[in-house]
């Protein structure tokens, strides 16, 4: 036998090998087991962490009321998203998550925030429609999705820190930096969960691992320069009056308890309003402009609706003017915008998969078995496109299932319209997103008619913590009105 014949016959041996151990590894996963053994879940996870999916009403109650405080945000997920969220809402349980959750709730309960996120929401918009009005006047296509990510941005900076970024008109070279650096990182964290390599990626500080510690390093400069312009300001114009931002009151709850609100703890909590703030609604919008776009009478019904409730929307030249008339008690009245958006965020949820990990052994409404250390995760964005939950039209955009023969908004059970979260955790900020939401729509489609740029092109989704659109959304806006 030659040399050559004895290396192939090493490296087929060394292959059978590996492939009698994967068979092998096979058999010990799966036998024994099928979807009638309520022993195991019928759609479980990886070889690397124990997983299981659902998409049950029932199941999702279970996890995220009925037994709250058996269900949690797991060590591996926070494990994950921990360098990027550090210890803030969304990634805390507990003790800090009621703290923060306790300050967060009385914060978007007043008056004076609902007041100023109004205004800001509306000259913001109109700061928008300004700009898409010279876009349109030159007949030139556009990126919408990229313009309301800059748009949240400096909303909720305003709302939340009352600071002016001006990312919409790219002035602040700063906070456009940031805001890259805050996308990319989102995307990075997120691959982390099908990376089983990336701690050690992390140790070595290489590839995808390196790029998100400069993305990070980026983030926190930027936070924490705007953390101690914050203090030096309130320091300055002391006062006991209670600001209108939230920063300002979290600083304000931090002088009662230094060691605890730290520095690194203001900064947690801003990134986590954040990826609520910025992300989920600029997405959100982004998503429901497509739909109107695929649904141009749908749109046109928005506009009309407008035209109802607000006064001078049918001659509305004067931007300013317009946006002024945007009232809370009009955006109540408005059923139709309001069923639009919500068909939207039932079919593009802000986060299309979440869970919880269970920290005993517990049996699920449906039968099912979970282990304690299982992660349980439920799929908003199936959900959304299951007959069994919406009908034979679930992949339908239509936003009548949400109106009674009155025309007047009906609300789902919110374990089965999971866009806003459930239980004790459910999303504190969601009437603020509907307001955002509501104000910017209304006038981007009271002012003009929006097609896509391009037909053809396929509008999807990007893999990240939330739900992006992968390229932007190319659009072209025609003005209604000349002026």
């Amino acid at each position: 036998m030659d040399i050559f014949s004895a290396i192939f016959i090493f490296f087929a041996c060394a292959l059978l090998g590996i492939l009698l151990a994967v068979l092998g590894l096979i058999v010990k996963i799966y036998s024994g087991k099928s979807i009638g053994n309520p022993n195991y879940p019928p759609v479980d996870g990886t070889v690397f962490h124990h997983e299981c999916y659902t998409t049950d009403v029932r199941n999702i109650e279970h996890i995220l009321k009925t037994k709250f405080d058996k269900y949690v945000k797991g060590e591996y997920m926070m494990d994950i998203i921990r360098d990027l969220f550090g210890e803030g809402i969304f990634a805390v349980n507990g003790g800090k998550w009621r703290q923060q959750r306790k300050l967060a709730s009385h914060e978007f309960s007043t008056r004076v925030l609902r007041d100023f996120s109004c205004a800001a929401f509306r000259r913001s918009a109109a700061k928008l429609a300004r700009i898409v009005l010279e876009i349109s006047k030159a007949k030139q296509s556009f990126d919408i999705h990229d313009m309301l990510m800059r748009y949240t941005l400096d909303s909720i900076f305003k709302v939340g820190f009352a600071v002016d970024l001006n990312c919409l008109e790219g002035t602040n070279k700063e906070g456009v930096e940031f805001m890259k650096a805050f996308d990319e990182a989102n995307a990075l964290v997120y691959w982390r969960f099908v990376d089983p390599s990336w701690k050690l990626k992390r140790a070595l500080n290489i590839t995808s691992e390196s790029v998100l510690r400069w993305n990070i390093k980026v983030i926190d400069e930027f936070v924490h320069g705007l953390i101690k312009k914050k203090r030096r300001q309130l320091f300055k114009y002391h006062t006991t009056d209670m600001k209108e931002d939230i920063l300002s009151r979290f600083l304000q709850e931090s002088e009662k308890d230094p060691d605890q609100i730290t520095d690194q703890y203001l900064r947690d909590i801003i990134l986590n309003f954040m990826i609520a703030g910025k992300d989920s609604t600029a997405n959100t919008i982004s998503w429901f402009i497509y739909m109107l776009c695929k649904n141009p009478l749908v749109q046109e019904k928005i506009h009309q609706e407008v035209e109802e409730f607000i006064n001078g929307a049918k001659n509305a030249i004067d931007i300013n003017e317009f946006v002024e008339q945007i009232t809370d008690e009009k955006l109540e009245k408005m059923h139709y915008l309001h069923a639009s958006l919500t068909e939207t965020l039932r079919l593009y949820p802000g986060v299309p998969v979440d869970g919880r990990t269970a920290l005993e052994d517990d049996v699920l409404p449906d039968g099912y078995k979970v282990k304690k250390g299982d992660d349980v995760y439920y799929l908003a964005y199936a959900m959304g496109r299951m007959p069994y939950l919406w009908g034979d039209d679930a992949e339908d955009f239509s936003p009548e299932r949400w109106l009674d023969h009155s025309g007047v908004f009906q609300p789902e059970s919110p374990f089965k319209f999971i866009a806003f979260h459930a239980g004790p955790r459910i999303c504190l900020g969601k009437d603020f997103a509907y307001r955002q939401m509501k104000i910017v729509s209304i006038v981007l489609v009271q002012l003009f008619r929006i097609a896509l740029a391009d037909e053809n092109r396929r509008v999807t989704y990007r893999t990240m913590l939330t739900l992006h659109l992968d390229g932007g959304l190319h659009v072209c806006a025609l003005p209604r009105f000349q002026g």
